[in-house]
């Protein structure tokens, strides 16, 4: 009941506002969600956005947040930094950006306060949908990771970049068709990969081809390989193994090993210092495990190890790009000087 009178209270001139303002344009538009029709004119100047996943398409698409909720609490107040406070898309923020809680679990009293005109959550978010609705034009985009550009259009729509969109996705297919000749040598030699993800060897999963991870491999042209009796069940992302399962892998060519480590995130005060931290714990755990040093990968020095951030939260044109570029720094030999 507070939370409904807070909403009353502090929506009113907001509300009052954006029908004034939205009255005189023409150009309001009927956008099609998850949770039904919203209506939003002209062009969005204070959106509120739930999730890295969906941030990074509204970065993507040149238009900049004025709340934001993460799904790793790495910070607990507002980003009055970006750069140094938003994982991979804290530099492309060009302003303060408040902090509106989780995107599993935003903070109303939060939201009320930026005075949002539009704000996007995905399906994690139906339960608040018809709270959030009351504050301003609202959201509800499919999970980017299920369709990346789907999710991509119907921001772009709501925002009123769809122009961007075709060559947004024209970028991305030329960096990976790029990638795909850089790889070729590496793929003609060592085509059979093992693509494994963790934050510390105790829960190691074996990523298939129906996530971000897993896909992008692939069409760099790299055949995943699983433990025996494994498939590629397109319904799973990731399958997990136990430790002792990894002598079944001894068959693949090379490993690329996707780590991550979120513990004590806050305590970093750069960007450099939190991917350093992502991979440091799980490269020297894998250094010192007898089981994985047996393997022919680790004998041949053929495993590697890249930020698994970036193709688990990131689906998209910045994290695609990120991505490649993390796989080209791991994998491939430097040019010679």
């Amino acid at each position: 009941m507070m939370v409904g009178l807070a909403i009353v209270s502090c929506q009113s001139p907001a509300q009052d506002n954006y029908k004034n303002t939205t009255s005189k344009l023409e150009d309001c538009r009927t956008i099609e969600h998850q949770m039904g029709k919203t209506e939003v004119c002209g062009q969005p100047q204070r959106i509120v956005v739930f999730g890295p996943w969906l941030l990074e398409s509204l970065l993507a698409l040149n238009v900049q947040p004025v709340g934001y909720a993460a799904h790793i609490e790495f910070f607990q107040e507002d980003y009055t930094d970006p750069a140094k406070q938003i994982p991979y898309l804290g530099d492309r923020i060009t302003q303060q950006v408040a902090n509106v809680g989780s995107a599993f679990s935003p903070s109303i009293e939060a939201i009320l306060k930026v005075k949002p005109d539009l704000i996007i959550g995905t399906e994690y978010n139906d339960d608040v949908y018809d709270t959030l609705s009351q504050i301003a034009p609202t959201l509800m985009v499919k999970d980017a990771f299920d369709d990346p550009e789907q999710s991509l259009r119907t921001i772009a729509q709501a925002v009123d970049r769809g122009e961007q969109v075709e060559q947004l996705l024209t970028q991305t297919q030329q960096q990976i068709t790029a990638a795909r000749s850089a790889f070729a040598p590496l793929v003609a030699n060592h085509p059979r990969v093992a693509l494994l993800s963790a934050s510390q060897l105790q829960n190691i999963e074996v990523e298939n081809s129906s996530g971000a991870c897993g896909s992008l491999v692939k069409e760099l042209g790299f055949q995943l390989v699983f433990p025996p009796g494994m498939n590629n069940n397109d319904s799973d992302l990731s399958i997990p193994i136990s430790l002792e399962i990894l002598p079944q892998l001894n068959d693949t060519d090379l490993i690329l090993l996707l780590g991550y480590n979120f513990s004590n995130s806050e305590e970093l005060d750069s960007m450099d210092r939190f991917k350093d931290h992502q991979l440091s714990d799980i490269k020297q755990a894998w250094s010192e495990n007898a089981i994985a040093q047996s393997l022919d990968a680790s004998k041949a020095e053929r495993v590697y190890f890249a930020q698994g951030y970036l193709c688990t939260s990131l689906p998209g044109a910045i994290g695609t790009k990120l991505y490649l570029e993390e796989l080209k720094q791991q994998l491939l030999p430097s040019p010679a000087s």
